[in-house]
């Protein structure tokens, strides 16, 4: 169990220190051109991923929230259950790691600090951050992982 929250508790430091830099660095709109196709920036976001339900009233934040305590309470349940299988535990300890450092933003500032902006010309991918990348990255082990258990199921 220590290497799975290890993981984590290293995700949750490099997102909020590097959400610390930005807030020290940055105001809110601020934006610095980093290459033709990437810049820092800082953005605030109330809602979910993408911005989603960002302009809701405020209601999004406490369902988040939930959602965000719910998820990690049943990501280290299936962590302690299931131990030994690497590539799925390093899955859930990506997306717990991710879950408790926007967990905090919301809860200590009222929303997510986001400052990674890829884009292609005018073309924006919508700004996220270090606990939106371990998400992702989470999921898609998590997705590797049951394409792996599936093919051993069917043979």
């Amino acid at each position: 169990m220590l290497k799975w929250f290890s993981i984590s508790a290293i995700v949750i430091a490099l997102d909020l220190f590097t959400k610390h830099l930005i807030r020290q660095h940055f105001v809110f709109g601020d934006l610095h051109s980093v290459t033709s196709f990437f810049d820092l920036v800082r953005y605030h976001n109330e809602g979910s991923a993408f911005g989603f339900l960002n302009d809701a009233g405020g209601w999004q934040k406490w369902f988040f929230n939930g959602i965000s305590i719910v998820a990690s309470v049943v990501i280290i349940y299936l962590l302690k259950k299931h131990t030994n299988e690497k590539l799925f535990c390093a899955g859930l300890a990506l997306v717990l790691g991710g879950a408790i450092g926007n967990l905090y933003d919301r809860i200590t500032l009222g929303y997510v600090v986001d400052f990674l902006n890829f884009h292609l010309n005018n073309h924006y991918w919508p700004a996220f951050n270090v606990a939106d990348s371990a998400i992702c990255v989470g999921v898609g082990l998590l997705l590797l992982d049951s394409f792996k258990a599936s093919k051993t199921e069917s043979k």
